[in-house]
């Protein structure tokens, strides 16, 4: 009778193995698992484009953050199908075209009238097909209106409210308060995602929702927190010309809204079984890996300017 020969040992890496095969066994990815330098070159192209534009070129801006959104829903639809749900596309498209340029000409009255006519596209679209799924349908067209074209528009709400609504060009009169309190609001959400990787991917180990999102931790979240009072204090001083308290206000609020973001888009994912909306950027997944927080951070951003305004 022939014995089972021994399953050979465990080979542990010495001085004497290869080069290579001590590579091999190597990870290549970070902790947090991203690709590192990728993440970064495009990081800071994206906002170095946003800022740019909302300097110097404000309809620009607005074109930018239509991208954005159109390539966003784009994204969701595309995932949504691929489970079986098949939204109204070209109403929604319509809607996600046409919301930040009416935010930007119409102001906050603008944007209601334009979500609530594409809400009705969505549905009156809907029931000229055939019954099956029609439900589904309309409350997923619906709800990607109101996730990703309303919510960002509200990042170009407060162009039209102070000088805004500059056709084109360059700002005639110099740059207006409601650029730079944008400008504070993506320098906010930025130090929120910096900040929480470094410090979320060196000491993370209380996870904040293991079962929505298994590396965003507690650690990091407060990571977040201090470096985006920094980030906040600094914004006041030099750009808002606000006490330096109203920073701290404004990181707590920042940090909270992109957290949420970036939770309900862990939820959503999950939900439709997919790890990132897309590969379209580099070391970030989807474009809606990077709108996350600032589709949640938007409106927040927009009603603490609104209530500190008196300050």
């Amino acid at each position: 009778m022939n014995q089972a020969e021994p399953a050979p040992a465990e080979r542990v890496p010495t001085r004497d193995t290869p080069k290579r095969a001590r590579r091999v066994r190597e990870n290549p990815t970070p902790k947090a698992g991203r690709n590192l330098p990728a993440a970064i070159g495009v990081g800071l192209s994206m906002l170095l484009a946003v800022l740019g534009g909302l300097l110097f070129l404000p309809l620009g801006f607005v074109l930018l953050t239509t991208a954005f959104a159109v390539l966003g829903v784009w994204e969701v639809f595309r995932a949504l199908e691929a489970q079986g749900t098949r939204m109204p596309i070209i109403p929604v498209m319509i809607g996600s075209l046409v919301m930040p340029v009416s935010a930007y000409f119409g102001g906050l009255e603008g944007l209601l009238f334009t979500m609530t006519a594409s809400s009705v596209a969505v549905l009156l679209w809907r029931s000229i097909e055939s019954a099956a799924g029609a439900p589904r349908s309309v409350f997923a067209g619906v709800f990607t209106l109101a996730w990703i074209p309303f919510l960002i528009s509200f990042a170009a709400l407060p162009l039209h409210a102070t000088g805004g609504a500059t056709p084109i060009g360059f700002w005639p009169n110099g740059i207006p308060d409601g650029a730079w309190q944008i400008a504070s609001m993506l320098l906010l959400v930025v130090s929120n995602d910096t900040f929480g990787y470094i410090v979320g991917a060196s000491f993370g180990k209380h996870p904040m929702a293991p079962k929505i999102s298994p590396k965003k931790s507690w650690e990091g979240f407060a990571g977040s927190v201090g470096g985006a009072m920094v980030i906040g204090v600094l914004a006041c001083i030099f750009l808002l010309d606000k006490p330096w308290w109203v920073g701290l206000i404004l990181a707590v609020g920042m940090v909270a809204a992109a957290t949420a973001g970036d939770l309900a888009e862990s939820m959503v994912k999950r939900e439709l079984g997919v790890k990132d909306m897309s590969s379209i950027l580099p070391g970030h997944g989807g474009v809606m890996d990077r709108l996350d927080s600032i589709v949640f951070a938007a409106p927040v951003a927009y009603v603490l300017f609104a209530l500190l305004s008196g300050v």
